[in-house]
């Protein structure tokens, strides 16, 4: 799964978005695409140029309007539908920009068709919200993920701080906002709609491909939005790792041991030949647990060996995507564990139980089953 995040550290805008997905590969044609989508070749000028933001550099694009046209909300929502882009354009489109009308709407007690969105109206709102999800689109992004949002103090002018347009887009979406004492606005609502339409707010585990910079208006260092581009990597936060070392416990307990600490909900037990003090011989058993299971196989541990103290330490994991298919082969049917990442299959397994049944009914080596079956799942998923 490709996926995008957004890491917001001085905020967000429409132009900045542009800029950020330029900058990570997006093609800059689709600006001019976006625009002659929308029938506005006659009200908007695009200008794509490098700009540098302090220590950061990358690409600022400036939405030019000539004549500027302001429309209400229908208006703006029937460009939109009527344009020749794809579907999968379009629809986002459309949901920020009946997001920004509600926010509107909510806060000046008037219904949509009533509404005068001012600088929100303009064909440069247009271009900024259908062009960013053009250029996703092009990017192939199936995930949009996001930082928490810098929310300054105090206020602007008459207008308090975050912008009030920009926090009623994200109600509800799970955005989360960190406090910073920059005393301007650093999300608008159009780069709140963006996010609004589908962004997770978490940071993922990824395979980096690419980074872009979309930088900011305001001349000040740091002043731009990153984009990572890359695949989704599984991960899964929180295990606890519980350890124990024993030299003074019969070998033959401590497989069992393992057993009923796999059954009681262990996500893996295992056990390494270690040398304690002294020099005697012994063995080091990692448990790794859920969270909310460690105080139970603690326990469990402490009652079923000879230790007197356990060591726990919270770590995090990444994983692989994981699925299991059925491979049919000469000798029978065997089930195949199949490694995949970004939602490819990158490697097999054979299921032993499955293999072992197959050996011992035909007679053949576990071994030759094993491998046998392996092939014939390679062969069945592309990988061989």
């Amino acid at each position: 799964m490709t996926i995008a995040y957004f890491d917001c550290f001085a905020g967000i805008s429409g132009d900045m978005t542009l800029g950020a997905l330029i900058d990570s590969g997006a093609d800059r044609a689709l600006l001019d695409a976006t625009v002659e989508a929308l029938r506005l070749g006659d009200e908007v000028d695009i200008e794509v140029r490098h700009e540098t933001r302090g220590h950061v550099g990358g690409t600022r694009v400036l939405v030019k309007t000539v004549d500027r046209v302001e429309r209400t909300v229908p208006a703006l929502r029937s460009l939109v539908e009527g344009a020749d882009a794809p579907d999968a354009v379009k629809a986002p489109a459309v949901s920020a920009i009946n997001r920004l009308a509600r926010a509107e709407s909510r806060l000046h007690g008037l219904p949509e068709e009533a509404l005068h969105l001012h600088e929100l109206g303009g064909a440069d709102t247009l271009v900024d919200l259908m062009g960013a999800f053009w250029l996703l689109h092009a990017l192939e992004v199936d995930q949009v993920y996001s930082s928490p949002l810098p929310a300054p103090r105090g206020s602007t002018g008459h207008m308090p701080l975050p912008a009030p347009a920009s926090v009623r887009v994200l109600e509800g979406t799970g955005a989360v906002f960190e406090p910073t004492d920059e005393g301007r606005e650093q999300v608008t609502p159009t780069g709140a709609a963006i996010l609004a339409v589908g962004a997770r707010f978490e940071r993922p585990a990824m395979a980096l491909h690419s980074i872009g910079y979309g930088i900011g208006t305001r001349e000040t260092p740091g002043n731009a939005l990153a984009v990572w581009i890359g695949e989704r990597v599984e991960t899964k936060a929180g295990v606890t790792l519980i350890e124990t070392n024993l030299d003074d416990m019969a070998p033959n307990l401590i497989a069992p041991l393992c057993e009923d600490l796999m059954e009681a909900g262990a996500l893996d037990v295992s056990v390494t030949p270690t040398l304690m003090k002294k020099g005697r011989p012994g063995h080091l058993i990692s448990v790794m647990s859920p969270p909310e299971l460690a105080a139970l196989l603690a326990d469990h541990l402490l009652r079923h060996s000879t230790t007197l103290g356990l060591r726990l330490t919270n770590a995090q994991r990444v994983i692989a995507e994981r699925s299991t298919v059925e491979v049919r082969t000469e000798l029978g049917v065997a089930r195949v564990k199949v490694k995949e990442i970004g939602g490819k299959p990158v490697d097999v397994s054979p299921e032993y139980e499955d293999c072992r049944r197959i050996s011992r009914e035909t007679g053949r080596d576990l071994r030759g089953v094993m491998r046998l079956v392996a092939e014939a799942a390679r062969r069945e998923l592309g990988l061989a």
